[in-house]
């Protein structure tokens, strides 16, 4: 492809598209290249699967903020699309662009499984970083899509590795990658095999040294395995407030920290919480493998937006430090902001962060007096307490 007119773009304006609600910045952008490349590469397949309400049978996976599924329901006329997202930030940026667009009804948001697939005939798909998530959306396809399913898949050149293409492999009988075009490479894939499961997710794993069992779906960041900065701050359950019958995992994950939270303290109450769907079903299966569900309740949420004010006593956190594969620290301001307002006085933050980074200004001026409980060589740990009627700032 040539770098020059001949895409989607001067069709679809995708200048118009936004992040909101998500973090927005200079340096972080509602679409990329490779939007431009797989819809350009699909055109054809997508003006053969006919328009009108329900009959589309396109199926879009990873759309960050909505690039792929509104350009291809305003350059094709398509409706029906079935489109997954694992952020709920995306699912609402998503949303929110529908609207300003007129294309609130073109699409439906649904979860990662079989009815996401089922007699799909294209499937546009962003290509995330994690082997595992590819895994698992590709056990899918191949499990329910069409038997003549095109799947148009992309991702930059820097993120893209060969074992993608031998995961893929693994279910489809043809996988090729196209030509590059502005640091985005297409791959497109064919013929599912069908013989292996539907799912083979959620993976659990057993760690002795914390006597849980950890699960995990492909998308979900670290898999089964304990974060290290999580470990360092689970060291520190002892010393958190013990007068609450409330806590909440801000970030659940993999569920690690609201696992470990309910084993020690069999009375506490645990809100894990995560605007990741596979880090939801992942916490929650974490959860059940443990017999823990009576304690942990499990809510998709972002930045604790469903959570009233003012009604928590402890909050616990490991934030992450990239937004998407840009290192900002927007998303961590965002979340010690979240935390600041659902705080009740005398509450407590609990942080863990790479040492380098130094929130503790930044967590004393937004949520309340901190200060640092621990350090290791590449972590700090904080506790921040929210002041009765102090006034801390949260934008």
């Amino acid at each position: 492809m040539e770098d020059n007119n001949s895409t989607a773009g001067p069709n679809f304006d995708f200048g118009q598209l936004r992040r909101f609600p998500d973090i927005e910045a200079a340096n972080l952008f509602a679409h990329d290249a490779t939007d431009e490349l797989i819809l350009n590469e699909a055109a054809e397949a997508l003006a053969r699967t006919g328009s009108g309400p329900g009959n589309s049978a396109v199926v879009v996976v990873g759309d960050r903020y909505g690039a792929l599924t509104l350009a291809a329901a305003t350059l094709h006329g398509l409706r029906g699309l079935r489109v997954h997202q694992d952020g709920l930030s995306g699912e609402r940026a998503l949303a929110a662009n529908a609207a300003r667009m007129d294309l609130a009804g073109a699409y439906a948001s649904g979860p990662l499984d079989g009815r996401l697939f089922a007699g799909a005939r294209v499937v546009l798909w962003q290509l995330p970083r994690s082997l595992e998530e590819v895994a698992e959306v590709a056990e899918l396809i191949s499990a329910h899509a069409d038997p003549d399913v095109q799947i148009f898949a992309g991702g930059r050149i820097k993120h893209m590795t060969v074992a993608m293409n031998t995961v893929l492999s693994r279910h489809f009988s043809s996988v090729t990658a196209g030509r590059a075009w502005r640091k985005s490479r297409p791959l497109f894939v064919s013929g599912p095999l069908k013989e292996g499961p539907a799912s083979s997710f959620p993976r659990r794993e057993f760690h002795e040294e914390l006597g849980l069992w950890l699960c995990a779906h492909g998308a979900t960041f670290g898999g089964t395995k304990v974060d290290v900065g999580t470990r360092f701050l689970l060291e520190f359950i002892p010393a958190m407030r013990q007068d609450t019958e409330t806590a909440i995992d801000l970030g659940a994950g993999n569920g690690t920290i609201a696992a470990a939270l309910a084993k020690a303290r069999p009375g506490l109450h645990i809100a894990a919480t995560d605007q990741s769907a596979a880090a939801v079903a992942s916490t929650l299966a974490t959860a059940k493998a443990n017999g823990l569900q009576e304690q942990i309740e499990v809510i998709r949420d972002d930045a604790l937006s469903s959570f009233p004010a003012g009604s928590a006593g402890l909050i616990v956190l490991n934030p992450p430090f990239h937004v998407g594969a840009t290192v900002h620290a927007g998303i961590a301001l965002k979340l010690f902001a979240a935390a600041a307002k659902v705080l009740a006085p005398g509450g407590e933050l609990w942080c863990v962060y790479n040492r380098h980074l130094d929130y503790k200004q930044a967590l004393a001026k937004t949520v309340g007096p901190t200060r640092v409980e621990g350090r290791n060589s590449k972590f700090t740990v904080t506790v921040s307490t929210k002041v009765a009627g102090s006034a801390v700032e949260t934008d």
